[in-house]
This record gives C-alpha cells, sequence and structure tokens, in this order.
C-alpha cells in the first residue's frame, strides 16, 4: 500500500485536497504537522496527527513537526467555544522544549533520505512586524474568505477577538514559509484545521503561484 491507501484502510482520512496522492506518487514529498505548546505534553488528540506523520516518513516522504512558538501566543478559535488563555513567553518555551523531547520517541531523526525535522514558527514569525505582515501577507487573503470558515462562523455569536480571527493568517504563513524554505508542498492535521490548512494553500498560490496539498484525519472525541 501507499501512504493514501495506508491510512484509508486506517480509517484516517477525513479531507483531502484533489492530486495529493498522485503527488505523493510522483516524488518523496515533505509534509508538516503543526503543534501549538498549549501545554507541557503532547495528549491524545495529538496521537493520530503524529501517526499520519510517522506513516509519511515510513513510506520514503519527509516530516516535519512544527512547534508553534508563535501561532502558540495568538490561539487557534478551531473547535473551541471561548477564547483560550494566553501563555506568557517563559510557559511557552518551557512546553515547547517538552514537546521536542516527546517528537524524539515517535519519529526518525537520523535517516539518510528522509529525516524528521522539528521547526518552530517563532524563528520566522518573530521577524514580522504588524505593519509588514499585514502589507506582505493580509493583502492576499480577503475578510470574505476567511469569515467563510467553519472555525469562524461558530464562533461569531459567542464573540471572536481580532488576535483569533488573525490565527488562520498566521498558520497560512507557516506553510508559505515551509514551500518556500523547506520545499515542503503538504500539510496535515485534525478536521478542525481544514480551514486554516487551506488558508495555506490560496496563500502559497497568490503568492507564488505554486500548488499545495492538505489532509486532514477524523479527531479523537471520545
Amino acid at each position: 500500500m501507499n501512504f493514501i491507501e495506508e491510512l484509508k484502510w486506517r480509517g484516517m482520512i477525513h479531507d483531502m485536497t484533489p492530486g495529493t496522492e498522485e503527488q505523493l506518487d510522483k516524488e518523496m514529498t515533505c509534509a508538516y504537522v503543526g503543534i501549538d505548546p498549549t501545554a507541557d505534553s503532547l495528549h491524545i488528540g495529538h496521537l493520530v496527527s503524529i501517526m499520519m506523520l510517522k506513516h509519511f516518513q515510513v513510506h520514503g516522504h519527509k516530516p516535519i513537526a512544527l512547534v508553534g512558538g508563535a501561532t502558540g501566543m495568538v490561539g487557534d478559535p478551531s473547535g473551541k467555544s471561548e477564547e483560550r488563555n494566553l501563555l506568557d513567553i517563559e510557559t511557552l518555551r518551557h512546553n515547547q522544549n517538552c514537546i521536542k523531547d516527546q517528537l524524539l520517541k515517535f519519529l526518525d531523526f537520523d535517516s539518510v533520505d528522509n529525516s524528521a525535522e522539528i521547526v518552530n514558527n517563532y524563528d520566522w514569525m518573530s521577524e514580522f512586524s504588524f505593519l509588514g505582515f499585514i502589507r506582505d501577507i493580509g493583502k492576499h487573503i480577503t475578510v470574505n474568505y476567511m469569515m467563510a470558515k467553519d472555525s469562524v462562523q461558530k464562533r461569531l455569536e459567542t464573540g471572536l477577538s481580532f488576535t483569533e480571527f488573525s490565527y488562520q493568517l498566521v498558520q497560512g504563513y507557516d506553510f508559505l514559509h515551509l514551500y518556500q524554505n523547506n520545499n515542503c508542498k503538504f500539510q496535515m492535521g485534525g478536521s478542525d484545521q481544514w480551514g486554516n490548512i487551506l488558508t495555506g494553500t490560496e496563500l502559497i498560490r497568490r503568492k507564488t503561484g505554486g500548488e499545495a496539498f492538505a489532509l486532514t484525519c477524523p479527531l479523537i472525541t471520545k
């Protein structure tokens, strides 16, 4: 079985962009999964995403685990009924280091051809000014496009801060950055991340004219 057939057999596919399987059959591909360091340990909800990265690597592709030092400071509204408490830098750094230590136990970081990597989006997001970000990135995604996302629609009644509303732009830029600097053409995550991931593929298309791919898995809910 190839990677997609493996996931289908395991019931691990919720959504997938057209052309994904063809891309993976064509060449060794780099993919990433993002994990926000909101706690000092991975939890059961992360398990499926890490399993996807593991199977991805076993099938000859290159996995990247992104620890969201920057997105962890913003807070993802996806699947949340209220805004998350924002963590201070010291707590986030502690959580990042703990998660990195755990990831080392699951992925192969010493493979010759497709070694896993761990990256932290704070490394590139910290270089942006607010004006630079809304000028260079924000202008490529319309408010109409962002408002249509389920993660936004479900929070309009209870209230959604500008901080949370901007989350999908920050995550979208992560995908663009990895596409341009790590040749990463593929992002995976839980089904609640579908809208955020597609914002990344759209940003890549509008900024570079390139094509990127997405796949989500069902969430563990019980």
